[in-house]
């Protein structure tokens, strides 16, 4: 049997005590955040019994409330625009303090713009699940899981967001994204080669520093200044900001990297706030400008008609770092962990491997063979005892034969 749904004991913008802080509170119209009530010392109210000190706290509290509270509690139903548009709002704010990314508010005004088009008026008690698909699957140009994904994920914040501030029940929770596809572009040294061929110094340049440091191209790398160089002991050293989690971290980079950033230098220096990697103009790399010039190279080496070449991007350069990584291109075939590439290129060693591992990371799985004293090219499991007991000098054998099967280093030299 359905439970009663027990009534408020007080409407919101009264004044209530928690029995278990021993505190007076207040909740604001339109919100489920709780505010503490302070007494003309700045000291919290404490105590059931001033209630009547608790009720002139908050007097002094709603002559500091804004009209946009009062705005809030009496502008009727919430409609799916209101949503919308005060993510939106909240989004301009946002990039104003640098708390957000530039591209996440452009998709964002974008898509929920285009949502507002198409169900804007209807209230958001209406809105369903069937709904969003449906003008998802309205659009021909987004097939890629992964737009549909970044749509889904930010129709979700807005309404997340609206829940969060203003008690607004969110419709669409729960809605599936589709299934992420691994990152498996990556560019051997032959096709990296060939880009270097027919690139201009700046953009190859740029290129060359995006596939030896695994860097986001245009959030990361094309903002590192001089600034952000550490000279140590045992070689250069990058101070990384990622705005798309906010953090910074510390990575070291190989020498022919740091060769070619010490040359860069010398026409950007330290407090002089210019970018390292800079166009043709002296210009720090933008996303628009970087996606045309890689669409160029694309088409003068008549790889856009390849099944899989015509898909490669500026982000391939960081698919093709992590791949290096784990398959130990750079190490004589001894691959990195998860853990150590994902603190590389900043993110979570879940989120690497569930992007990279299950398909690259073989030589991620050689530890495992290991700790059962087979190689991972040895024999399986349901093969003779004979066969399984192999002696030292065969073990040593068997390893040489697989390592030097592995791909050996290729130097690449800057252009």
């Amino acid at each position: 049997m359905k439970q009663k749904r027990t009534k408020r004991r007080q409407t919101h913008g009264s004044a209530w005590h928690w029995k278990q802080t021993d505190c007076w509170y207040y909740t604001q119209p339109g919100t489920k955040k709780r505010i503490a009530l302070f007494d003309e010392k700045g000291e919290r109210l404490r105590g059931k019994k001033q209630k009547r000190e608790a009720e002139i706290a908050l007097a002094r509290e709603k002559l500091t409330w804004s009209d946009e509270t009062t705005i809030h509690a009496n502008h009727g139903p919430w409609l799916v625009a209101r949503v919308c548009s005060e993510y939106l709002q909240y989004c301009e704010r946002s990039l104003e303090k640098n708390t957000m990314s530039k591209g996440h508010c452009i998709n964002s005004v974008a898509w929920l713009n285009d949502l507002c088009g198409y169900c804007g008026a209807l209230p958001v008690s209406d809105l369903k699940k069937g709904h969003v698909q449906e003008w998802i699957d309205s659009h021909e140009t987004w097939k890629s899981p992964a737009t549909r994904r970044s749509v889904i994920s930010i129709v979700n914040a807005a309404f997340n967001r609206a829940e969060e501030m203003f008690g607004v029940v969110n419709p669409i929770k729960g809605l599936k994204k589709p299934k992420e596809n691994p990152r498996l572009a990556s560019l051997s040294p032959e096709e990296e080669q060939a880009l270097y061929d027919i690139c201009e110094p700046c953009f190859s340049n740029f290129l060359f520093a995006a596939i030896h440091t695994g860097l986001r191209p245009f959030s990361e790398l094309a903002r590192l200044t001089a600034d952000d160089i550490e000279e140590h002991d045992r070689g250069m050293m990058w101070r990384v900001y990622a705005s798309k989690t906010d953090k910074t971290r510390k990575i070291p980079v190989r020498p022919e990297i740091a060769k070619l950033t010490r040359q860069l230098m010398k026409t950007a220096p330290q407090g002089s706030g210019k970018p390292i990697f800079r166009n043709t103009r002296g210009n720090p790399w933008k996303r628009m400008n970087g996606v045309l010039r890689f669409i160029g190279l694309k088409k003068k080496l008549k790889w856009n008609d390849d099944p899989v070449k015509g898909k490669y991007s500026c982000y391939t350069c960081r698919h093709t770092f992590v791949h290096r990584m784990l398959s130990g291109y750079w190490t004589d075939g001894r691959g990195a962990s998860i853990e150590t590439v994902a603190e590389l290129i900043g993110d979570t060693p879940t989120t690497t491997f569930r992007h990279y591992g299950r398909e690259w990371a073989q030589n991620y799985q050689d530890p495992l063979w290991n700790a059962i004293g087979e190689s991972s090219t040895g024999p399986k499991d349901s093969q003779s005892k004979t066969k399984r007991k192999q002696t030292k000098a065969t073990k040593k054998t068997s390893r040489s034969g697989s390592t030097n099967s592995r791909r050996k280093v290729a130097s690449t030299k800057t252009k």
